[in-house]
């Protein structure tokens, strides 16, 4: 099980992203608002560009943003694995394909109420297909049980499809909650770890 930490619940991000560069943590998940898709709004690029003065991990970048083109821009200058965009967003199959043309692996999220069959289209564009366990835009949130039937439904749509896709879960993971997520490839994870005295000893746990 990859693990990928994010910050979002952070009171301290210089300080976290240190202690988590020296973690065996997989990746650090960004993840950017623009405050009309979520209702809540990231810090601006300039600054979350300076990440690495604290980090040399590679990132993965959640983009819960309406229009993505101008994000994808952006953070596709950093060390981003994945950059992940929401199949309810602005121009999804064009923002998959600029993903792509900068080398970086293409992500597709789906909300709690989104439809497995809606992310279908864009399945030969994307190399991750992200589930939100909780409502995207705010950390802490209690996770939703049946994140579990979505991802075997997503399991059954890649066999049907002969396609090899990672499957991360995002929203309310902890070592209790991992139980409903175990046939996944990846879990985000901010507050059960970033809010804990011991990162890697959480990290542990989900793995």
């Amino acid at each position: 099980m990859l693990v990928s930490t994010s910050f979002l619940s952070s009171n301290n991000i210089p300080k976290d992203l240190q202690k988590l560069d020296e973690t065996k943590t997989d990746y650090i998940h960004i993840d950017v608002m623009d405050g009309k898709f979520v209702n809540n709004k990231t810090m601006p690029f300039i600054e979350m560009s300076k990440i690495y003065k604290y980090t040399s991990k590679r990132l993965d970048v959640h983009l819960m943003c309406e229009d993505t083109s101008k994000y994808i821009k952006d953070y596709a200058k950093l060390n981003a694995e994945f950059i992940t965009i929401h199949v309810e967003s602005n121009n999804v199959k064009e923002n998959l394909e600029l993903i792509r043309d900068y080398h970086i692996k293409s992500g597709i999220a789906l909300n709690p109420e989104t439809k497995v069959r809606d992310i279908i289209p864009y399945l030969p564009l994307v190399d991750l297909i992200l589930v939100m366990s909780v409502e995207p835009g705010k950390g802490g949130q209690e996770f939703i049980k049946e994140t579990e039937n979505k991802i075997k439904e997503i399991k059954i749509l890649l066999k049907e499809y002969k396609l090899n896709k990672i499957i991360s879960v995002d929203g309310g993971i902890n070592n209790e909650t991992r139980k409903y997520v175990k046939e996944c490839d990846m879990v985000v994870s901010g507050s059960y770890i970033i809010n804990s005295n011991d990162f890697e000893e959480q990290i542990d746990s989900l793995r």
